[in-house]
């Protein structure tokens, strides 16, 4: 039976702080490099890492793929959702005017897509084709996936055949891991584990 395990590993705090960032190139934090090493610090079982373009992903990957010694991929795909005029805002700017602004997206991001933003069911598709070929190029290896809340969000809900307006439900830390098993003898299973029991 072929094993393929892969880890998703949210980025650190980025410089800014907490903001609907989307596709906003900010770099991690002083802190968000502290965060990140303290995940990969304890077994790193990789055979290779892919990660998201964006700074706050590609720049501690790049870092760690070298300290390794493993191969690493830059794939576009794993970019950010895009939040449109939402990008570089706090929640709190955003419900200045509109309280329920928030709520309206989270319950129905189909239907209350922010301006100019990344429709839901784009941005699921785009994520879900990079996964699978993760997945199918690489069978049997140990990979680690450096991206983002939503990208997360929308790998596990995918694993869990989960609409895409259940991706809200799901919460990802900041500089958390969350592991997926695929075999040939199961679906795909979610295995969350702490940064001692890779």
């Amino acid at each position: 039976m072929t094993e393929t395990v892969i880890d998703l590993l949210r980025h650190g705090t980025p410089v800014g702080g907490r903001l609907y960032r989307g596709q906003k190139d900010d770099p991690l934090s002083d802190k968000g490099w502290e965060q990140m090493w303290y995940a990969v610090s304890g077994e790193t079982p990789w055979t290779r890492i892919t990660s998201s373009p964006l700074l706050r992903c590609c720049e501690f990957a790049t870092q760690l793929a070298e300290k390794l010694k493993l191969p690493l991929t830059i794939d576009e795909r794993f970019a950010e959702l895009g939040y449109g005029v939402w990008e570089g805002k706090s929640g709190s700017e955003l419900k200045e005017n509109d309280p329920d602004i928030l709520k309206r997206f989270f319950y129905d991001p189909h239907n209350h897509t922010p301006e100019g933003a990344e429709p839901i069911g784009a941005f699921m598709e785009r994520v879900s084709t990079a996964y699978d070929d993760v997945v199918t190029q690489h069978g049997g290896e140990r990979i680690l996936i450096v991206g983002h809340a939503c990208v997360i969000r929308a790998v596990l809900a995918k694993t869990l055949v989960a609409p895409a307006e259940a991706i809200f439900r799901i919460n990802v830390e900041t500089a958390s891991l969350t592991r997926i098993r695929e075999n040939d003898e199961r679906p795909p299973t979610l295995l969350f584990h702490n940064r001692d029991k890779l």
